[in-house]
């Protein structure tokens, strides 16, 4: 909020260039909040995916929460305007290969009650297939 006083500010002394600066920041503000969401859900997916691949089962309860995530990664990647997305299909995996050693970690304490550290669950599942997964789902 304090951002668009100092920018009504800055637009009636005509200070444009100012003004102009301080808009670029407003919207790296907003595309980095959209691409931590993204980040945090696609924490989410992999999870999932993950305890999918190392029960080799699944349940309703993960199954909506991949679908859930997967909904709000397209939502917020969408730009409302132009009808275009924030990150690209590029982008979007190099964000889920980021995301996936958190998710590894979570997904450890979790399958099999825990009985995996996160690097013997990585030996247990295809890293490239549950990102390739992922991706297909979004």
């Amino acid at each position: 909020m304090e951002e668009l006083l100092m920018l009504k500010e800055l637009l009636q002394e005509g200070k444009i260039p100012e003004a102009l600066e301080l808009v670029e920041e407003l919207e790296e503000m907003s595309k980095s909040d959209k691409l931590n969401k993204i980040f945090s859900y696609g924490i989410i997916v992999l999870l999932h995916l993950i305890k999918q691949a190392a029960e080799k089962r699944t349940t309703r309860s993960w199954e909506t929460s991949i679908f859930n995530a997967v909904k709000q990664i397209q939502r917020t990647n969408k730009r409302p305007k132009t009808k275009g997305n924030y990150l690209t299909e590029a982008e979007l995996l190099e964000t889920l290969q980021d995301a996936y050693e958190s998710a590894l970690r979570k997904a450890a304490l979790e399958v099999f009650e825990g009985k995996y550290s996160a690097d013997e669950l990585r030996e247990v599942v295809n890293q490239q297939s549950i990102i390739q997964e992922a991706l297909n789902l979004i």
